[in-house]
């Protein structure tokens, strides 16, 4: 189902808590709002949707990865930039950083363990950001 972007800000700086296997309804809600949205948008956070659960997506190539509960374990080569958001007016600046290795759950809940470089690990960051409540 394609959801309505919230735009809340108090409603956004909660941190979101851990998804669950039974949370797979908010992430097939996510692809279809991201499908949605393709033409200006690159990943959603759950709580961009209205849902605060650890949940994000984003596209990598061709393919659309959702990660449940993801987690930085390392981060290479800060630079900084500015990025918008479809929840926010404009665009800020941010330091992010060009190598990131992250710890997650795939769609089908097993855990993964991945390092994305570039602009796939900048939409990563920014999403998760949005897990912690922290807003560009």
């Amino acid at each position: 189902m394609i959801r309505e972007i919230v735009k809340d800000i108090i409603f956004l700086q909660q941190k979101a808590t851990a998804a669950e296997k039974s949370d797979k309804a908010i992430a097939n809600d996510l692809k279809d709002t991201l499908a949605a949205h393709a033409d200006s948008c690159v990943g959603l956070a759950a709580n961009m949707i209205g849902f605060a659960k650890a949940i994000i997506v984003f596209k990598h190539g061709k393919d659309t990865v959702v990660m449940y509960n993801p987690e930085i374990l390392s981060a290479t080569n800060p630079y900084e930039t500015e990025e918008g958001c479809l929840s926010l007016s404009g665009k800020r600046p941010c330091t992010r950083y060009e190598i990131i290795e992250v710890k997650y759950r795939d769609e089908t809940f097993r855990p993964k363990k991945k390092k994305f470089k570039g602009f796939p690990a900048e939409i990563i960051q920014h999403e998760m950001d949005h897990l912690k409540g922290t807003l560009i």
